[in-house]
């Protein structure tokens, strides 16, 4: 699956919160974005489902940081699905 060239995106937020007067990262939150074809999306949320276990920067901060994920799939024609 192509997601080069700007085909997948994502918008990341964070949380902070303090811990014995230093600021800490609490949680964050991505939301992909993906440019496929709709043929894709069984492919697509089943790799969405697994990425987290193979992502080296997730692995690194799991137990500390709550961590959640979701994508939204648009068609090539640039309607969302």
């Amino acid at each position: 699956m192509d997601a080069s060239d700007g085909r997948l995106t994502a918008d990341v937020r964070g949380r902070v919160g303090k811990r014995d007067g230093v600021l800490v990262l609490k949680a964050v939150d991505v939301q992909y974005r993906l440019v496929t074809e709709e043929s894709q999306r069984e492919t697509v949320e089943k790799v969405h489902g697994v990425h987290l276990d193979h992502c080296p920067v997730a692995q690194s901060i799991v137990g500390c940081v709550e961590i959640s994920t979701s994508i939204e799939l648009v068609e090539r024609s640039g309607e969302s699905t």
